[in-house]
């Protein structure tokens, strides 16, 4: 029998979970078993490497006259027979490298003057080029690998969930039990996911390449000529109509998978707690809010985007920052009460607690409140929000079902460090020129009539060049993602240090064990999976990060 089977006696005693070897057994059968998905995910690596040999073999059997066999690999093959000589090239490459690059330097601009040419020049050649590009071809591909990219790193992250022995670094945390339970509940959200995102994917392709977007934008002008008498000159009132219409159609493919997420995985793993009936109220609750309030921001963007001239992307990124700030302040306060049941957190020895803490940082509470998160799930959570003297913190009933008063406070010190940072306000300024970039691209293709007809568009309507726009924008957009996950785990390590520097080592060590092993999160996440899409860092690192040593906390008072 492994030496895993034995459960860990440095475990903090409310750690320690009652397991017999047959519940461990079991688990050790569920998380190695290969599911479906597994099957599929190795049929295809076995068909690519399948594919791959069979290609060598025709390249050197055949030839120069392979393209001329299959024409459909015609593309291929030029490409690979550019590779080939590229590689061979190499040492001739780097002997004349030196040359070539005194001959740049020699030939870059000295003077301002030069400098502005040559911005013009390469300027208008970029424009020029826009004008020429395959949308369609560029736009799928972008699409393709974007998918592609995201089930590499699902497959690798699936990997890892297969795994049934705990890494070392984490034996000392969890028992083997809760690993196996973490990794199980992990594997059937992958699969989920897994088959959704595939799903989605072909539906996009099919919506893309068979022309459906032009016919729904015609169909939905043809009913808004037809039962409003608008006609093609409201472009802004039709695109209102096909984003409702867009938005009823993707919500109502959704329901499957959300259905089966809800009330098949997470009733599963016993995270559950919502009714059929709360689930059809929360469904049409968000349908409506999507409509009203997506509706008046995108009556908003294009209005300002047709009535101010080609560098609207200035007036759009004032105005998006608007809306973020009206986001931040309305969401608690009139939307999310609309799902949930606020009510103020009972006097008591943990209200105290929160409040001493609070007058501590200096930190203007006015209002505590509890929400009532356990109706839907068992998941938990903490957060803050409001603006200048008038900040309110918001506790999730499960969160106080599962941590100590002092770990509660160790993890409001967390949040209230990312106050003390500024970091809403640091990310908040970074997304204002991820704004920028987005729209000053955005204003280059916006005028491309190729983009459009290259969709079987007639018209050139804004919603619908941004809907194709975000595609081309895609391989950005991947590399962005990366960069703003990295800033926010470097914000959550200095928000853990925080806290620490507070008193809090200990109580907020075992408070982010606790809500990891009540949520049931990844313990082991395969690396590259994480730093692409994980917002916090790993539970390990944010642990090992916490015995570093740390610099007391002074307020101005001590």
């Amino acid at each position: 029998m492994s030496s895993d089977h034995t459960e860990d006696s440095s475990l903090p005693t409310a750690l320690h979970e009652n397991a017999t070897n047959e519940d461990i057994d079991a688990l050790v059968k569920i998380v190695k078993t290969q599911s479906l998905v597994d099957d599929v995910i190795d049929g295809v690596y076995m068909g690519l490497l399948t594919i791959s040999l069979l290609f060598i073999l025709f390249v050197t059997a055949i030839g120069p006259q392979l393209g001329d066999l299959f024409p459909i690999l015609q593309p291929v093959f030029l490409l690979f027979s550019h590779i080939v000589p590229f590689f061979k090239n190499i040492p001739s490459y780097v002997s004349s490298a030196p040359e070539c690059f005194t001959t740049l330097i020699s030939n870059l601009p000295t003077t301002l003057v030069e400098y502005q040419s040559l911005y013009y020049s390469f300027a208008q050649a970029f424009r020029t080029y826009l004008t020429i590009l395959p949308y369609k071809q560029l736009i799928l591909l972008f699409s393709w690998g974007a998918y592609l990219w995201d089930a590499y790193l699902d497959v690798r992250q699936r990997d890892m969930l297969h795994g049934v022995i705990r890494p070392s670094p984490i034996r000392s945390i969890v028992t083997r039990k809760a690993f196996l339970e973490a990794n199980s509940y992990g594997l059937d959200k992958s699969s989920l996911k897994m088959v959704q995102s595939l799903l989605e994917q072909i539906k996009t392709t099919l919506v893309l390449y068979y022309d459906i977007l032009p016919a729904f934008w015609n169909l939905v002008g043809e009913f808004m000529q037809s039962r409003l008498g608008f006609g093609p000159e409201h472009e802004i009132t039709h695109s209102i109509l096909f984003f409702i219409a867009t938005s009823l159609v993707n919500s109502i493919t959704s329901i499957p998978f959300d259905l089966y997420g809800t009330f098949v995985v997470e009733q599963k793993h016993g995270f559950n707690k919502q009714t059929v009936g709360l689930y059809i109220a929360d469904f049409f609750k968000t349908l409506a809010l999507t409509a009203s309030f997506g509706s008046l921001i995108l009556a908003g963007l294009l209005y300002t985007i047709t009535k101010t001239g080609e560098n609207f992307y200035l007036y759009v990124m004032i105005f998006m920052m608007v809306i973020q700030l009206i986001g931040i302040t309305i969401f608690p306060t009139l939307i999310q009460p609309l799902f949930n049941k606020f009510t103020p957190l009972e006097d008591g020895e943990l209200k105290t607690s929160i409040e001493n803490l609070a007058a501590r940082l200096e930190f203007p509470l006015k209002k505590l409140y509890v929400v009532d998160g356990s109706k839907r799930s068992g998941h938990s959570n903490a957060y803050m929000y409001g603006f200048f003297k008038n900040k309110r913190i918001v506790l999730y009933d499960t969160l106080l079902k599962q941590t100590s008063i002092e770990e509660v406070c160790a993890i409001l010190a967390h949040e209230l460090g990312h106050w003390k940072m500024n970091h809403v306000i640091k990310m908040l300024f970074i997304s204002q020129i991820q704004i920028f970039v987005i729209f000053y691209l955005f204003s280059l293709v916006i005028v491309q009539k190729k983009l459009y007809t290259d969709f079987g568009f007639t018209s050139m309507p804004i919603f619908v060049g941004f809907m194709l726009y975000q595609y081309l924008y895609q391989p950005v957009d991947s590399v962005v993602t990366y960069y703003f996950n990295k800033l926010s785990r470097k914000h959550e390590f200095e928000a853990d240090a925080f806290s620490n520097s507070l008193g809090y080592h200990e109580q907020l060590k075992q408070g982010l064990i606790k809500i990891h092993l009540e949520n049931k999160g990844n313990l082991n996440p395969d690396s590259l999976y994480s730093a692409y899409h994980y917002s916090h860092p790993p539970l390990v690192e944010r642990l090992n990060a916490l015995d570093r040593p740390a610099t007391p906390y002074h307020s101005k008072s001590d």
